[in-house]
């Protein structure tokens, strides 16, 4: 009995032992939860360090995508918005990629309604673009990120289970894509190479963004053998379980 593999036998110059197809993932946490710009420096660090897990063609400058995830940086969103917040906890942020032919706030906010939610404010998300492909540009959507907070002022999980709904259902009707939505933690990504992804994003940079922990991605998609390949049996179902939220202490 053999375990399920996508992978061709050896014929040729290949060589299955040597298939590297995975993503690359790492992560830096504190001990002492105290939440620092290090830590999210470290993360950065970490995510160069993988670019060789990442992928590019022909095109070096355009990546298949790298991204960061740390906990919500409370004081400086407080900074940089022109609009109240809730105490953490009780409100939840996300950036938004929004198709450019696209911009009914209003009926995003009559969904937001719907579910329970009141959209808190809109920002602006700053961006630095000067070092992306010409592929990668061609797709780029706009930057926009929502904060939004429960009608019966809602904590925590609560928040979260009302936020994903929401973010699913606008995520059907209009063409945007929300990276994540969250009471707790906030994802920076696009289509983008390792290096690139700070820069990119300025925010990543600035000394107020602190976190306890910082999970980077760099991810590589299709650059090695496709799979499944049509000799191989059906791939087990996924794991009904669902992971917990990321608590940020």
């Amino acid at each position: 009995m053999t375990l399920f593999s996508t992978v061709p036998s050896a014929q040729g110059l290949y060589d299955p032992s040597q298939e590297r197809d995975s993503c690359g993932v790492a992560m830096v946490a504190t001990l002492n939860k105290k939440a620092t710009h290090e830590i999210v420096s470290q993360g950065l660090t970490a995510l160069r360090n993988m670019e060789h897990r990442g992928a590019t063609g022909a095109e070096p400058d355009s990546g298949d995508g790298a991204g960061i995830l740390i906990c919500i940086p409370d004081a400086f969103y407080r900074e940089v918005v022109d609009f109240k917040l809730p105490d953490l906890g009780k409100y939840a942020t996300g950036i938004v990629f929004v198709d450019r032919s696209f911009s009914d706030r209003a009926a995003i906010e009559a969904i937001a309604t719907e579910e329970g939610l009141n959209v808190l404010g809109w920002r602006e998300l700053p961006i630095d673009s000067k070092s992306i492909g010409k592929t990668a540009l061609s797709v780029m959507p706009k930057f926009e990120q929502i904060f939004v907070s429960g009608l019966q002022d809602e904590f925590d999980l609560d928040l979260e289970r009302k936020a994903f709904c929401f973010r699913k259902r606008i995520e059907h009707k209009f063409p945007l894509y929300v990276p994540s939505l969250s009471a707790r933690t906030i994802v920076y990504k696009g289509m983008l190479t390792t290096g690139q992804l700070e820069e990119f994003f300025p925010d990543l940079s600035d000394s107020r963004v602190v976190s306890t922990l910082a999970l980077v991605h760099s991810r590589l998609s299709t650059n090695t053998t496709p799979c499944p390949t049509t000799s191989s049996p059906a791939p087990p179902p996924w794991p009904t379980a669902r992971p917990r939220p990321t608590r940020c202490a």
